[in-house]
């Protein structure tokens, strides 16, 4: 994981935008996700979860009408030493997302085929902890999207963000910098292929907003980064005042999908 920490500067006040309410048809179709965060100590906990994940979990939520799931690893680095797999669930409702738990647990075919984790010994436990983080989706793209990406899956890149702020009223304002200023709109016509962008409304770090971006390869991530970073969109966006301040702190992964994932 790497982390940014922002210095505050300049405007102590965010101008709120004047943004158009969005409509209702886009507010119904405004998707829930959940981001789960396994962690682990050691190879044989990752290879217990990936088993798991894959003949058991994966099927099992399929059967509850929960399709285009995404599992994903981390790209170990000098500052991201930890294994990580991170499981991204979409739901159409918040009633979807509080049943499922219940649904696994009466499902037959899920606790046979998970057996080796759900009755994993205590001190012997499949991971060393679960991250949940419940997001949902911003009105300017209110559904996730397959990236459309050729080549290999390992060397693909799938970049996830958090971006912070140092209170609410700074945050909405970011929020309304990616819809109403167009930074959606702008990743998307450099081709982020991007998978999803979220408010987080329960997590550990709020207030803060995630999204998911992809690229063929790292290389191709830097060239896109910098298109951004270069784009008068972009420098006409971080130009003006009402939207000063508005990020404290940005944690990134580079993760990269499993053979199992939908992404």
């Amino acid at each position: 994981m790497f982390t940014i920490a922002l210095a505050s500067c300049g405007n102590p006040n965010p101008e709120k935008a004047a943004t158009a309410e969005p409509s209702e048809t886009v507010q119904e179709e405004r998707e829930f996700y959940q981001l789960k965060i396994y962690s682990f100590s050691t190879e044989e906990q990752v290879a217990m979860v990936d088993n798991y994940l894959k003949n058991a979990f994966m099927p099992a939520v399929k059967k509850q009408g929960i399709d285009k799931v995404g599992v994903f690893k981390s790209r170990l680095s000098e500052t991201d030493t930890v294994q990580k797999i991170f499981v991204l669930l979409p739901f159409k409702t918040l009633e979807q997302f509080k049943e499922l738990d219940n649904q696994l647990l009466e499902d037959e075919t899920h606790i046979t085929a998970g057996s080796e984790y759900i009755n994993a010994n205590y001190d012997d436990p499949p991971y060393n902890r679960i991250q949940s983080i419940l997001l949902q989706a911003f009105t300017d793209m209110p559904t996730m999207k397959v990236p459309d990406l050729e080549g290999p899956r390992s060397e693909r890149i799938y970049e996830l963000r958090s971006y912070e702020s140092s209170t609410e009223k700074y945050y909405r304002n970011k929020v309304d910098m990616f819809n109403a200023g167009g930074e959606v709109k702008l990743f998307e016509r450099l081709d982020f292929n991007a998978v999803f962008y979220g408010d987080v409304l329960s997590g550990t770090k709020m207030p803060n907003l995630m999204y998911m971006t992809t690229h063929a390869d790292m290389a191709t991530r830097e060239k896109n980064w910098e298109a951004f970073v270069d784009s008068p969109e972009w420098k006409e966006l971080i130009a003006m005042p009402k939207y000063e301040n508005n990020m404290s702190h940005i944690d990134m992964w580079f993760l990269y999908p499993t053979e199992y994932s939908d992404y």
